[in-house]
């Protein structure tokens, strides 16, 4: 099996395309899904602890399909720089916004991330910021505003959630970057399943030393559904597929993408919670429809 890093590709093949789809529909309803674990669960260790089991899981799907298990000889720093930028500081980060933040307001945050991908990708890639990108990138932003809305007061209300997320969305952005930059020749799941063993060794320390894990005795139905969907659909499956579309796209193609991803949740929280967005919100969601498709449409 080949295990060489996959170039760029100029746009969605029908596998990527369902890839995208996947990863939009299952991470757009983790938001709702997450919000009902971290009623029982402390935030730090749930997110450590599914990310240990998903690394693990798909550690054992690798052996099973009985693909490489190790990174190329003298790439292990890449891979923990890899597994610190796109698990554990993302996570860390993350988890802490959410701790000062809605978590509508820390998703929307969140996903300024395309913003500082296209940035880093011209810094340390040398990708050309063309009129499409740009226009995507601000379509994006303005429609990521948008949808915050009147919560823009209340960000300014903590801004220390609002940095601690905007912190989360660089870390992010700067994984994606790197995964491009420093491309491993191994296979995209064993690749999957190191980082996240990785960052959830580097978050393991922190959970274990503020956090009680009493409650992990006690948990109720949805509690134990939210850990089992984070273990194998949030995790394993879609950090898979997100893997894959960062490894097989143009930076912005792949991060402007992931805008779908809020939209899902705003349609969640429409069907699953009852929510009515306002107009401001339709606005955002054109806007982010608007930017995915400046790089995903091709031209003819």
């Amino acid at each position: 099996m080949k295990t060489t890093p996959p170039r760029d590709a100029a746009g969605f093949s029908p596998r990527l395309l369902l890839l995208l789809l996947g990863v939009a529909l299952f991470w757009g309803l983790n938001w709702q899904v997450m919000k009902v674990a971290l009623r029982e669960i402390p935030p730090m260790s749930f997110r450590t602890f599914t990310v240990l089991a998903g690394g693990v899981g798909l550690m054992l799907v690798a052996r099973l399909a009985r693909l490489p298990m190790l990174p190329p000889p003298g790439k292990w720093p890449v891979l923990a720089w890899l597994a610190l930028t796109n698990i554990a500081g993302w996570n860390m980060l993350s988890i802490f916004g959410i701790a000062l933040l809605p978590s509508g307001r820390a998703a929307l945050i969140a996903y300024t991330m395309p913003v500082w991908s296209i940035l880093l990708s011209a810094l340390l890639l040398g990708n050309p910021l063309t009129v499409r990108r740009v226009a995507g990138m601000m379509l994006g932003a303005v429609g990521v505003f948008a949808m915050m809305g009147t919560e823009l007061g209340a960000i300014a209300g903590a801004p220390w959630g609002a940095l601690l997320m905007v912190g989360a969305a660089f870390s992010w952005a700067l994984g994606v970057v790197s995964i491009k930059r420093f491309p491993l020749a191994m296979p995209t799941l064993t690749f999957s399943a190191w980082t996240l063993l990785l960052g959830g060794a580097m978050t393991l320390p922190f959970a274990l030393a503020f956090e009680d894990i009493a409650p992990w005795r006690h948990l109720g139905f949805w509690s134990n559904f939210a850990v089992f969907y984070n273990v194998f659909v949030s995790l394993m499956f879609c950090n898979w597929a997100w893997n894959n579309l960062v490894r097989r796209l143009p930076v912005a193609v792949s991060s402007l993408s992931s805008l779908v991803v809020p939209l899902v949740g705003v349609a969640g929280g429409m069907l699953i919670l009852g929510e009515k967005p306002d107009w401001a919100e339709w606005f955002g969601m054109a806007c982010i429809l608007g930017a995915v498709a400046t790089v995903v449409l091709q031209k003819k």
